[in-house]
């Protein structure tokens, strides 16, 4: 019995351990590491990955590795060094580990989490070239954002003096513009495929904020695992929600009217088809499931980061009350109450800008990015990283360096500012919110309209106050795929300044 058992931890042992590096090379600084289990019982324990990534710098530097398993890990926490993953070698970069979470996710398809290669180059120039829809016209990414503030504007206007949960107003909004975005159609609060949409996005993101082994060890799949059971649940719930949506579009498809991301999918579906198209549109790259996965990836992408960094904004606003004041001074100057805010406001409510872009500093929507693989033998600095690696790029690390950011874990709009407080700067080169590179946010332009006008109209309209019970939301975060915000209360109070304006200004 024992002979047996040592002869299957060996043969194991043989199989897990890493293989032999190159020799003659120098790799990153590892944490110590054991057979089977790789460096799992060397790593912190408590409190959040991202933190305890970035002060294990503190021993093995600014790029270092781990084992998980069989599969070695590198952490790059330095932006020169992150800079040198996600662009100047951004191609040798772009791979996606296999994690199994991720692929009950998204099955290796779509754009945010399959592996660099034909598949994910042509979706992602298909989403790109959606988002080039939207810049003019009545199709204008500003006017369909504008559109969904002012009806979450005229919800919030009937809870005046009441203390509310924003997440689903606010997440409500987002999810409309994405559908907008996506199939052109948008919802009501209280609309069926709009509850169903929450409930499958709550389910998403809780599987994935939680530490699961079968990522580190995916034989685990072999055994019954809630966690998963409820990511699947969920992830089945949107496809058979998208799958309806995509089969009644094709109904109505018309290639003289393409407004959206299905118009683009189909299309170009069509094209390959028909060998209309350029030879890197492959159909077997366009079936109904790529689509799927693709949209739904625009989805996670594009609903959960934003709402997120909205609720964030308000939250650090709660516990800056003189910031919100002199922002609210601020649009008052600038903008007045004859009209609401636009794009073009950016340079004159730079103090909001400002604020923004701080938050996307001290809670970054990703903490750490989603991870790279090499895809041939490459180096980061001095290092060697062999073919097949998982990069991680620790953006906690990036924008709380003491190095770069003075007195990085306080809340300062104003290192945004120049000495003046009129012109925005970019006070170092290590800020990276949207990540940079080839697997950079395609969203990004859409994420920072959305951000900047929902809390210019807000903020013009309302005073955003503390709770009658006094009760501070909490800036600790849940790290999930997205660095989410505890539940918080906020008390809606439509401004007195607003309400004079409009009356003075009515007929």
């Amino acid at each position: 019995m024992w002979v047996l058992l040592t002869v299957v931890l060996l043969t194991l042992a043989y199989f897990l351990w890493p293989k032999r590096r190159r020799p003659g090379t120098k790799y990153p600084k590892s944490l110590p590491a054991l057979p089977l289990v790789g460096s799992l019982p060397f790593l912190p324990r408590h409190g959040h990955l991202h933190v305890n990534l970035f002060k294990l710098q503190e021993k093995y530097g600014p790029i270092y590795s781990f084992r998980l398993g069989s599969k070695t890990t590198v952490v790059v926490g330095q932006y020169q060094l992150a800079k040198e993953v996600l662009v100047k070698k951004g191609r040798e970069f772009s791979g996606r580990p296999y994690v199994v979470s991720l692929n009950v996710l998204s099955n290796q398809k779509g754009i945010a989490f399959a592996d660099s290669g034909p598949l994910w180059q042509l979706h992602r120039k298909l989403v790109q070239a959606t988002f080039a829809l939207f810049k003019d016209g009545d199709q204008k990414l500003e006017k369909i954002i504008c559109r969904e503030i002012s009806l979450l504007c005229d919800f919030l206007a009937t809870q005046n003096g009441k203390s509310m949960d924003l997440d689903l107003p606010v997440f409500t909004a987002v999810t409309n513009i994405i559908c907008m975005v996506c199939f052109n159609t948008s919802y009501k609060s209280g609309d069926q495929e709009m509850i169903i949409m929450k409930n499958f996005n709550n389910g998403i993101l809780e599987s994935l904020g939680k530490d699961d082994l079968v990522d580190i060890f995916p034989w685990l799949t072999i055994f019954p695992n809630k966690n998963l059971g409820i990511l699947k649940n969920s992830v089945n719930t949107r496809n058979e929600l998208l799958n309806r949506i995509l089969q009644n579009y094709k109904k109505k498809f018309s290639s003289d009217s393409i407004t959206n991301l299905l118009d683009v999918l189909i299309q170009a579906k069509m094209n390959s088809e028909n060998n209309n198209s350029s030879p890197d549109q492959d159909p077997k790259l366009l079936s109904d499931k790529h689509i799927l996965a693709t949209v739904g990836d625009i989805f996670g992408a594009g609903v959960e980061t934003t709402t997120s960094v909205m609720k964030w904004t308000v939250a650090f606003l709660l516990h800056n009350p003189q910031l919100k004041k002199k922002i609210q001074e601020e649009i008052d100057q600038n903008i007045g109450f004859s009209h609401t805010p636009n794009i073009s406001d950016r340079n004159r409510l730079v103090l909001l800008e400002a604020t923004i872009r701080e938050v996307l500093r001290i809670r970054p929507v990703a903490p750490l990015l989603i991870p790279h693989k090499t895809s041939s033998d490459s180096s980061i600095g001095e290092f060697a990283i062999d073919k097949g690696t998982c990069v991680v790029v620790n953006l906690w690390a990036l924008h709380h360096s003491e190095k770069e950011w003075l007195w990085p874990d306080r809340f300062m709009p104003e290192r945004f500012l120049d000495p003046t407080g009129s012109q925005l700067i970019s006070p170092t080169m290590s800020y990276l919110p949207f990540g940079a590179g080839p697997r950079s946010c395609v969203g990004e332009n859409l994420a920072r309209q959305e951000i900047f006008l929902s809390l210019a109209w807000m903020l013009q309209r309302f005073d955003l106050e503390v709770p009658e019970d006094g009760q501070l939301p909490c800036l600790d975060g849940n790290p999930s795929i997205v660095f989410l915000i505890e539940p918080f209360k906020v008390k809606i109070k439509v401004r007195q300044a607003w309400r004079d304006a409009h009356v003075e200004g009515s007929p």
